[in-house]
């Protein structure tokens, strides 16, 4: 399946001389083309750094990313980002945020508004579609974000800490949501945050990373049966199982961070 990207030998450093920062170090890891990933990882321990140089944001310092075997140059059509802070043009309306890209590309008036109609559905904005983001919640602003990195049908979904802002209830929801689209679409997809119910909620896999500067400290198999009710995922054995597995890696990076 497409979408595969594969992490060579990366190093991010930022800065020069006494000034040198060093974000990432050596980190090799692939996820697989179609798969959910989450990252998570001490504060500082470059899990956005790690997004951004995905998407083509930024340069390595050493080493390479591909996607499907061809290096990244620099930000591509294959891989769309969906940001925390919305990142909405508040002049333009719903629709028009989500055809922005498609405008870019110079995609026929017509076939980009059959495109931005089916992603606004699928997002369960039908009827908001003149909306400006002044006039919408949090939540709503966060859907029109998905939607737009959607339409373009990218193969990966870069996702950094999206629902960070939300409250629980709205969060579980676009959690909810998120996995139908996933699911729906087969998009590989990339996820950071710092909350580890999330992680193992949404995931097939948890990459946890060191402290800084951060590398792959272990990889989490989260193999739930997902085919029953939130409520029944979440208060299963297997989800606190897992969910302990991964808080317990990542204290002990924490814990560290904090002694040193």
């Amino acid at each position: 399946m497409d979408g595969r990207v594969t992490i060579s030998g990366l190093e991010k450093v930022y800065g020069q001389g006494a000034e040198r920062t060093k974000a990432i170090e050596d980190l090799n890891f692939e996820v697989d083309g179609g798969e959910f990933v989450s990252v998570v990882g001490p504060s500082g321990c470059g899990k956005s750094t790690l997004l951004y140089l995905i998407a083509g944001f930024l340069d390595a310092t050493e080493g390479t990313i591909s996607v499907d075997g061809d290096p990244i140059n620099g930000p591509g059509t294959d891989r769309g980002v969906v940001f925390q802070d919305y990142a909405l043009f508040p002049w333009r309306t719903v629709y028009e945020n989500v055809t922005y890209g498609l405008e870019e590309d110079g995609v026929p008036k017509d076939e980009r508004q059959n495109i931005a109609q089916k992603y606004i559905d699928m997002v369960d904005l039908d009827g908001f579609e003149d909306k400006y983001p002044k006039e919408l919640s949090g939540g709503m602003k966060q859907r029109v974000g998905i939607a737009r990195t959607l339409a373009y049908e990218p193969k990966i979904l870069l996702m950094d800490e999206p629902f960070g802002a939300l409250d629980q209830p709205l969060r579980e929801s676009l959690q909810d949501q998120l996995l139908d689209i996933w699911s729906d679409l087969g998009k590989t997809a990339l996820f950071i945050t710092h909350d580890v119910e999330e992680a193992v909620y949404l995931s097939e896999r948890v990459l946890i990373m060191t402290r800084h500067p951060g590398t792959k400290k272990t990889v989490a198999e989260i193999d739930l049966d997902r085919s029953g009710s939130r409520e029944e995922i979440v208060t299963s054995d297997d989800f606190a199982h897992f969910k302990n597995d991964v808080w317990k890696s990542l204290h002990e990076e924490t814990q560290t961070e904090v002694t040193l």
